[in-house]
């Protein structure tokens, strides 16, 4: 007798509004939402005149179940909204004559994405609905400034390959990468770049190169890799400014990372290469080029270090 009533008043919500319906209770999700439920998502779950359907959240577990009413013991976990709503009618159709259930996502915690790297809010991101690249990349703040050309995607091979020429796929160690260019997927130059992104994937975003400039030069600092190419000495001492009155630039030494082994000093005369009867020196990634004061002898590796510790910090003299 109970359920026969249930049924009538059911029959008479169905021809009110939604909102009318269910009074100020919260929007449930959208049919056509392509999210998946997962462990730890937490969800509300109605039945339209079914009391012992409350508005109170519940957690899916971590095998993908949760309890509910009449219904006991199910699975929702690996279902999208739509389906999972679907399933439950026909599990309380067995109770109870045309059920109505709508499901809502209250908080999702089974679907999320991390970006590393060269973006302003590094972290994990959480998939609610369909999320394309470009947007988890604007999620995380966007590109920072010293932000490299490449982009890096690494995907669970669970979800197949990366729909991308570029993407390697990689069995051993069941992931697949990609690498992209931030360049064209920033401009919008290559929009196939843009792709859906999948549930634990990782974003990391590459540093752009640095080379650092300390001693007797207007303005000490690291500076970018820019361009294409060989980046040059005089390409680091345009950034630099050029060299102060009391430079030595005859006596100036590239100290260049040698593996585990530290750094090596190589000797080289900037004012050749500055008056044309040399040529310009290529430098590499963290190269330092030191230039010294005209008065001074020449400098010990404790003296370098002092300078660069001084000139560019910690950050930076820690690299080495």
């Amino acid at each position: 007798m109970l359920y026969s009533v249930r049924i009538l008043i059911s029959s008479l919500v169905i021809a009110l509004p939604a909102s009318l319906a269910f009074g100020a209770w919260v929007e449930p999700a959208s049919k056509n939402s392509p999210y998946v439920l997962g462990p730890n998502d937490q969800i509300v779950v109605r039945c339209v005149d079914v009391d012992e359907f409350t508005p109170t959240p519940i957690r899916i577990d971590n095998d993908g179940q949760l309890t509910l009413p009449i219904v006991g013991r199910v699975r929702l976990g690996g279902l999208a909204v739509a389906d999972a709503e679907n399933f439950l009618n026909v599990q309380l159709s067995k109770f109870i004559q045309h059920p109505q259930v709508q499901l809502t996502i209250v908080e999702s915690h089974s679907q999320p994405v991390s970006v590393l790297g060269a973006v302003r809010n590094p972290g994990s991101y959480q998939l609610e609905g369909r999320k394309t690249l470009a947007e988890i990349v604007a999620a995380a703040g966007g590109l920072r400034a010293d932000a490299g050309q490449t982009l890096k995607l690494t995907r669970r091979t669970e979800w197949g390959p990366i729909p991308l020429p570029s993407s390697i796929q990689r069995t051993n160690d069941g992931v697949a990468v990609a690498e992209i260019s931030v360049q064209e997927l920033i401009h919008g130059n290559a929009p196939f770049l843009d792709i859906e992104l999948r549930p634990h994937d990782l974003i990391s975003v590459s540093q752009v190169d640095l080379v650092y400039v300390v001693g007797q030069v207007r303005k000490p600092g690291g500076f970018a890799m820019s361009g294409r190419g060989d980046f040059t000495v005089l390409q680091a001492l345009s950034l630099a400014e050029g060299l102060d009155r009391s430079a030595a630039p005859k006596k100036a030494i590239i100290l260049r990372k040698n593996g585990s082994s530290g750094r090596i000093e190589l000797p080289i005369n900037v004012e050749k290469i500055m008056s044309g009867h040399a040529t310009d020196t290529a430098m590499k990634a963290e190269d330092v080029l030191f230039i010294p004061n005209n008065a001074a002898k020449n400098a010990g590796m404790k003296t370098l270090d002092a300078i660069i510790q001084t000139t560019t910090g910690m950050a930076v003299y820690g690299r080495f």
